[in-house]
C-alpha cells in the first residue's frame, strides 16, 4: 500500500482507512494560507516542509457560520453533528483516498467540490468519506475553498492590486487544487491525464462555473454536477449575491469595509478572521460567484447551454423533492399579467397548460409549477445538438424512498449518502433495498469517473441496468427509486413549452 507518497512540497503520510486495502491522507496543503497578505488574494504555492508530514486528520473547516447540531433542523441532525469542528482561515488542503499499491498504476481520479450555497460546508462532513468509491479503484480527492465574504469579496483596491484575479477565490481555490492534483496525483497511484471533477449544490454549480471558465482548457476529461445546474422558470428568482457584475459587486464591498469600519484593503486585512465572519453575518450579506471577464465570463448556465463549456462526458441530475419553482403571483389576475409580460403571443398556451380558467387559484399554481433544476437539464440536452462535439450527457432523477421520522421525501442533498456508499454514517434507518441502490449508485458513478459512460458490472457481477444518454429526440433518464430503472417518458407538455420558451426570448437564469 502507499502509506508515504511524495508531493512537490515534501514527503506525507497516510493511515490505513476502514479498508485497510485502502489509504487515507488528511489535510495535505496545497497552497500557502491564505491569511495577512494572502486574504481576498488568488491561491499561491505552499511552501516545502522537512520531513515526513502526518496526513491523518482533516484540517479545520473554512471561515462560516458556526457549526450547530440542531436535531429540529434536518441539515443540522443530518451532516452538521460535531460543533466542535475546528476552523480556521488557514483551510487550503485536501484529502486523498487512493487503492494503489504502487504510483504506476494510473487508476481515474476523482476529484469533488462540496455544496453549502458557496457560505457553508467542509470536506470532513461524513457523507464525504472516499473509501467507498476508493474500493472500485478509483482515487478519491475532497478539496476544501473559501467561502462567503473570504472567498467572493470584490473592491476597487483588490481589483487594482491584481487584475488578473479580481474575485471568486473560492473559485480559483479549487481550480487551483485540481491544478495541484493534476501535477501530483500519479505519485499515489492516479492518472493525471483521467480525471473527473464532480460536485452538488453549490459543488455541483462550481463544476458549472470551472467547466465554462476558459483557463480550463484541458484541465479535466469528464464531469459530475448533482442538483448544481439552476434554471429560472419565474421571475424573481435570482440569489442574492450570485451573478453580479464585477462593479456592482465592488461597490457592496465598499459598503461593507465601511460596515467594518476600515478604509482600505490594508485595514482589513489586519483584521481578525472571526472578527470579520461575525460582521459579515450581521451585515447579511451573500457572497458568491460573480461575472468578472476573467475567470467567470458570464452566467454558468447559459454559457453551458450556448455549448461555451469544455467538451466532455457530463452526468447530471436533482433529487425529485428539491428546487420547485411556482409564479410569483396573488390571483388569476396577476397570473394572466404575468403571462403576457412572459410569453407574449404564447400567453394564451401557457394559460392553458396551467389550466388557468379553473376555479381552484390554489390548483392552477400547483399545475404552474415545475422543476428549475429540470428545466435548466432538459434545456441543456435541447441545446446539445449545436454543440462543437456531440459528448454524452446522462441524466438522473433521484427518487427513492426516505426513511425517517420526518419523512422528508428525496430532498436536496439526500442523494450524497448513497452515491458515496456511505449510508451506514446516517442515523436514518435504511434497509436492505437503499443499500442495494447505494452499491448500484456507486457502482455507476465509478464507471462514469473511469470511461465517461456509466454503464457496465454491478460489484455482484450482474450488469448494471442500461443507462442511455439523455438527447434531444431521446430525452430520458434514470430514476433511482427501489432500484435504477431507465424511464423513457417525456417532459411534461409545460416543461417542453418553458423549454422552447427559453430559447425564444433567451429568458436566462438570474
Amino acid at each position: 500500500m502507499l502509506r508515504v507518497v511524495k508531493v512537490e512540497n515534501g514527503f506525507v503520510r497516510g493511515l490505513p482507512a476502514a479498508d485497510p486495502r485502502i489509504t487515507s491522507f488528511k489535510g495535505i496543503p496545497f497552497a500557502a494560507p491564505p491569511v495577512g497578505e494572502n486574504r481576498w488574494r488568488a491561491p499561491q504555492p505552499a511552501k516545502d516542509w522537512d520531513g515526513v508530514l502526518d496526513a491523518f486528520t482533516f484540517a479545520p473547516i473554512s471561515m462560516q457560520s458556526p457549526i450547530h447540531h440542531n436535531e429540529n433542523n434536518i441539515y443540522g441532525r443530518e451532516w452538521h453533528v460535531d460543533p466542535d469542528t475546528p476552523m480556521s482561515e488557514d483551510c487550503l488542503y485536501l484529502n486523498i483516498w487512493t487503492p494503489a499499491h504502487s504510483p504506476d498504476e494510473k487508476l481515474p481520479v476523482f476529484v469533488w467540490y462540496f455544496g453549502g450555497g458557496l457560505q457553508v460546508g467542509y470536506t470532513s462532513e461524513m457523507e464525504f468519506d472516499g473509501e467507498r468509491l476508493a474500493r472500485r479503484g478509483i482515487v478519491v480527492v475532497t478539496v476544501n475553498y473559501r467561502l462567503n465574504v473570504f472567498g467572493f469579496l470584490c473592491h476597487p483596491e483588490i481589483t487594482a492590486e491584481a487584475p488578473e484575479a479580481p474575485t471568486n477565490f473560492g473559485h480559483l481555490d479549487q481550480q487551483f487544487a485540481t491544478q495541484w492534483v493534476k501535477r501530483n496525483i500519479a505519485a499515489f497511484g492516479g492518472n493525471p491525464e483521467n480525471i473527473t471533477i464532480g460536485g452538488q449544490s453549490a459543488g455541483g454549480g462550481s463544476v458549472v462555473s470551472q467547466l465554462t471558465s476558459p483557463q480550463n482548457e484541458g484541465l479535466v476529461q469528464r464531469a459530475i454536477i448533482q442538483s448544481g445546474m439552476f434554471g429560472r422558470v419565474y421571475p424573481g428568482g435570482r440569489m442574492p449575491g450570485y451573478g453580479r457584475t464585477l462593479a456592482e459587486a465592488e461597490a457592496d464591498g465598499m459598503q461593507f469595509f465601511a460596515f467594518l469600519g476600515v478604509s482600505s484593503l490594508a485595514e482589513a486585512r489586519q483584521l481578525d478572521a472571526f472578527y470579520i465572519r461575525d460582521k459579515a453575518l450581521e451585515y447579511k450579506g451573500f457572497w458568491g460567484t460573480v461575472v468578472d471577464d476573467v475567470f467567470c465570463m458570464g452566467n454558468g448556465f447559459d454559457l453551458f447551454v450556448e455549448g461555451k463549456h469544455l467538451q466532455v462526458p457530463v452526468l447530471v441530475g436533482h433529487t425529485s423533492d428539491e428546487f420547485y419553482s411556482t409564479p410569483n403571483v396573488k390571483d388569476l389576475d396577476e397570473l394572466k399579467q404575468m403571462a403576457v409580460e412572459r410569453f407574449g403571443d404564447d400567453a394564451a398556451t401557457y394559460l392553458a397548460l396551467c389550466e388557468a380558467d379553473a376555479h381552484d387559484f390554489e390548483d392552477v399554481l400547483k399545475k404552474a409549477t415545475l422543476h428549475s433544476l429540470e428545466f435548466a437539464i432538459r434545456t441543456a440536452v435541447q441545446a446539445s445538438s449545436n454543440w462543437k462535439t456531440q459528448e454524452p450527457l446522462y441524466y438522473y432523477v433521484f427518487d427513492a424512498e426516505i426513511p425517517g421520522w420526518d419523512q422528508p421525501g428525496a430532498f436536496h442533498s439526500v442523494d450524497l449518502w448513497f452515491f458515496f456508499e456511505t449510508l451506514a454514517k446516517c442515523w436514518r434507518p435504511f434497509v436492505g433495498k437503499h443499500y442495494d441502490l447505494a452499491r448500484q449508485m456507486c457502482d455507476y458513478w465509478a464507471n462514469f469517473i473511469r470511461s465517461g459512460d456509466p454503464n457496465g458490472k454491478d460489484v455482484t457481477g450482474q450488469d448494471l441496468p442500461h443507462w442511455y444518454p439523455c438527447t434531444p429526440d431521446a430525452p430520458y433518464a434514470m430514476v433511482f427509486g427501489d432500484e435504477p430503472k431507465f424511464i423513457r417518458q417525456e417532459p411534461s407538455p409545460l416543461m417542453q413549452f418553458f423549454v422552447q420558451a427559453y430559447f425564444k426570448q433567451k429568458q436566462y437564469i438570474f
